[in-house]
């Protein structure tokens, strides 16, 4: 026997000891056990925090229970659940679901549970088959589970003709029938594949084989229960496509409209924010928010250097995007303190963040006192209809705190932001005329600055506050250059001034 076989045995006897010890039976007469596994029956996540305690480490989140509840209410469903990472997919439609249907609806199971690979199907399923061999709550309320036929890694069958099966992808699915009975459960987890992404023509392969071989094991007339989860990795993955023909589709991510973590009976906002800090946009984008990003796809890098001194600039601009909450997703409060040196644009601080008005303005307050004697500078916020309740919030603070500047509302009419800021910024970015400070490089704010901006496409959801606060910044840079120009008629000199007012 191979060491790596010795090790991967080892492994798993360490887990079904660990399984043995974590289901002891409570003691209890029969009566009462008979009153328990009724009382059970009727609440599945009771249920699943009785007989699976060392799974069931934070209460449900309501997601979760519709989830459930739809599965085990509708016996024909093609249902998708494409949920951030950590939020119990697998668990829940790989394990609780099939032991609810088959012990407490009685279902007689023909589960395949399909993987990216077979190893990968056969690892995902092995809970299912430690818990019927280990679990003694299960064994205590319903009887030893190991059949007589088929009991090895990715297949088996227990004591009452329930088969479970793993399938990698691209494996004939043919011959998955349990006697008469075809499959009448299908998860297909996990099969959205990093490398594959990559391939186009790779992934509608594989979801030719989902739809045109997977789906058709099913039967035209009885139970069938076609289950889909995964996150989120590529725009035309297969969970993408399959949620396009799905009866039910739902998307969860690490974080919920307001901000707040979606699974908030189990992550704090403090590990969240954490665990983010640590990747980069694009990583955290993927795999908690189902937003994929190709990076590099209008702005393939940003370029840094040392700056000069601000007193070599004739005046700065401090540009804000200030966000909007609404359903789609939490903007990020954006400020840009910018200069024009020669035929260059300066992007000398950075403020980007998910945060409030007050924070916002903090940042003000804290621009002019760094800028103040060296240099004037404007302060300016994008202004439309959403956002005059922002912009009079603002207003208030700075009056009540007795700030000593002024703010400025830009009125135009934008247009489309992508098409806005890929126009104005790509080409001086391309040209070498767009430079961030180098020495704000480390700075978290500037560092979202920069994610931004790589992670800028068509089409995306990616968050776009920071380019955007760039590109108004740029424009008002322009319009007060133009202003402050003279131009030549003949042999004098004219100043024109500009018609907008500053």
């Amino acid at each position: 026997m191979k060491q790596l076989d010795r090790e991967a045995i080892l492994k798993w006897q360490a887990y079904k000891a660990n399984l043995m010890r974590a289901t002891a039976v409570p003691k209890e007469s029969y009566d009462e056990q008979q009153k328990r596994i009724k009382r059970l029956k009727g609440n599945f996540e009771e249920y699943c925090q009785y007989y699976f305690p060392n799974y069931c480490s934070a209460p449900f989140a309501k997601f979760h229970k519709d989830f459930a509840k739809k599965v085990i209410e509708n016996k024909t469903i093609y249902i998708v659940r494409a949920w951030a990472r950590e939020h119990a997919k697998s668990a829940i439609a790989g394990l609780f679901l099939p032991f609810y249907l088959k012990f407490a609806e009685n279902e007689k199971l023909n589960m395949l549970l399909v993987s990216k690979s077979w190893d990968n199907a056969a690892d995902l399923i092995m809970p299912i088959m430690a818990n019927l061999e280990c679990n003694q709550r299960i064994i205590n309320d319903f009887g030893v589970q190991v059949g007589f036929g088929s009991w090895e890694r990715g297949k088996f069958t227990t004591s009452d003709g329930s088969t479970f099966i793993a399938k990698g992808a691209g494996q004939s699915p043919r011959g998955s029938k349990n006697e008469e009975v075809r499959p009448n459960y299908v998860l297909v987890d996990d099969i959205d594949d990093d490398d594959e992404i990559k391939n186009q023509n790779r992934i509608n392969e594989k979801y030719k084989w989902v739809e045109g071989a997977l789906f058709p094991t099913m039967s035209l007339n009885k139970t069938k229960r076609f289950i889909v989860v995964g996150n989120i990795i590529s725009r035309e993955s297969v969970v993408v496509k399959a949620s396009r023909v799905a009866d039910d589709f739902q998307q969860i991510n690490i974080l919920d409209k307001n901000n707040e973590p979606s699974w908030k009976e189990n992550y704090t906002i403090e590990q969240v924010n954490y665990m983010l800090s640590k990747m980069s946009y694009a990583a955290g984008q993927r795999e908690y928010f189902n937003n994929p990003i190709t990076e590099g796809t209008v702005f393939k890098e940003m370029s840094y250097k040392k700056l000069p001194t601000l007193d070599k600039y004739t005046f700065l601009v401090a540009y804000t995007d200030p966000s909007f909450k609404d359903t789609k997703k939490n903007d990020y409060k954006a400020t840009i303190l910018m200069g024009k040196y020669k035929n260059e644009y300066h992007i000398i601080k950075a403020f980007v963040q998910q945060t409030n008005v007050g924070v916002m303005v903090s940042w003000w307050k804290f621009l002019h006192e760094y800028v103040s004697g060296k240099c004037p500078v404007y302060f300016y916020i994008e202004s439309n209809a959403t956002q005059d309740i922002i912009e009079q919030q603002c207003r208030n603070l700075i009056f009540e705190n007795n700030y000593p500047f002024s703010l400025f509302p830009d009125l135009r009419a934008k247009g489309d932001k992508f098409s806005r800021i890929e126009s104005a910024l790509e080409p001086i970015n391309r040209n070498g005329q767009l430079w961030l400070n180098i020495d704000e490089k480390d700075n978290e704010h500037m560092k979202r600055l920069d994610e931004q901006f790589v992670a800028l496409a068509p089409g995306s959801t990616t968050h776009d506050d920071g380019p955007d606060a760039v590109e108004g910044g740029k424009f008002i840079i322009d319009q007060k250059t133009a202003s402050l120009q003279p131009i030549l008629l003949g042999n004098r000199k004219l100043s024109i001034k500009s018609k907008h007012k500053f």
